[in-house]
């Protein structure tokens, strides 16, 4: 969306860089997405965080590993997902069907609603196309609004990889695109991995997105303090314990089973906090359809009952789902925005 150049490669990689994983997808268009191969790679602590590459020549390295032991064309188009992306949903005052000066009406708007200098900005925008508003046909469209420093950050880790991007896109885009839904109304998505990101959107578009601190990998980090664990024991006796079966039922040494389950309900008790919030800012907005449907997808839907809880804390009908896929992988959760992301447009 934001970064786009033209490459010799007819195959392009999605990638999701993610401060827990890098995903990296390979699928196929065929009426539907269908994810044909994809690789994943945890990701050491500290090298993405909140979104946010911290330490650029670690990502590089990691990022080197994963395409040369999958060998994966090195043609990518790249997510990002930071609390401080903006996107508003504008009407602007007039129908305008001229790209140019739809361009220009847009430039001319963003500053009244973009939290941003736009000196510092990358600013991208998509059409809705007309609309019927109280005070008449409207032009809508979805801005979104990134820091360059962000962008730059990124794209030099990616490209000191030996990676050639040919686009840069927001993660919550793809995943919309990924699990395309053909409801009427709006549906809720929500990613559930080192961030929690959340996009409302109808079958034909986007509506919103936003992107919060906390996840599955805040959980790990909170039982492997707490315990004494390893990152990666702390994700397994998630996994392990999860939120359904009776504790005395857990094989395992009870405190360890009861602190783990502990940190999963105050997780699920967190998050939902953060996406009702979300939720409700969404809906403060002129362009804001109700939500009655939501689908999740990410790390935490390997968590078993993670997704049903979540569900009973919002109050919101709520199923897991992944991307199609030609092999029955246990990634598929953590492969789905990479999938979305390997497509400009929804099938």
């Amino acid at each position: 969306m934001f970064r786009k150049k033209r490459s010799p490669q007819s195959s392009v990689v999605g990638l999701e860089l993610d401060a827990g994983h890098l995903a990296a997808a390979e699928v196929s268009v065929e009426g539907t997405l269908t994810l044909t191969r994809g690789a994943v790679a945890e990701l050491e602590p500290g090298v993405i965080r909140d979104g946010e590459v911290a330490d650029p020549i670690a990502l590089a390295e990691a990022l080197k590993t994963l395409f040369a032991d999958n060998e994966l064309p090195k043609t990518v188009r790249l997510g990002i997902a930071h609390q401080r992306i903006v996107v508003r949903t504008l009407d602007l005052p007039t129908v305008i069907d001229d790209p140019k000066a739809l361009s220009a009406a847009v430039k001319e708007a963003a500053p009244d609603h973009i939290p941003m200098p736009m000196e510092e900005a990358v600013l991208d925008f998509q059409s809705l196309g007309t609309v019927e508003t109280p005070l008449g046909p409207r032009t809508r469209v979805v801005v979104v609004a990134v820091r360059k420093e962000m962008v730059e950050r990124v794209a030099a880790a990616v490209d000191g990889a030996g990676l050639e991007i040919a686009g840069i896109d927001l993660s919550a885009f793809g995943m919309v695109r990924a699990l395309a839904s053909e409801h009427e109304g709006a549906v809720l998505y929500i990613n559930v991995g080192g961030l929690t990101n959340v996009a409302v959107a109808t079958k034909d578009a986007c509506l919103f997105t936003r992107a919060s601190a906390g996840g599955v990998e805040t959980i790990a980090h909170s039982l492997a303090d707490r315990r004494g664990l390893t990152l990666e024991h702390a994700r397994a006796w998630m996994s392990h314990v999860g939120l359904v079966a009776p504790l005395d039922g857990v094989e395992g040494d009870m405190d360890l089973v009861s602190a783990t389950r502990s940190a999963l309900e105050d997780g699920v008790r967190e998050l939902a906090d953060g996406i009702r919030t979300s939720l409700n800012f969404y809906r403060t907005q002129d362009a804001a359809q109700p939500v009655d449907l939501g689908v999740v997808t990410g790390p935490a839907i390997a968590i078993p009952g993670f997704v049903e809880k979540l569900s009973e804390a919002l109050h919101l009908p709520l199923e897991a789902r992944v991307v199609e896929h030609t092999d029955d992988t246990e990634n598929a959760g953590r492969l789905t925005i990479a999938a979305g992301l390997a497509v400009a447009e929804r099938p």
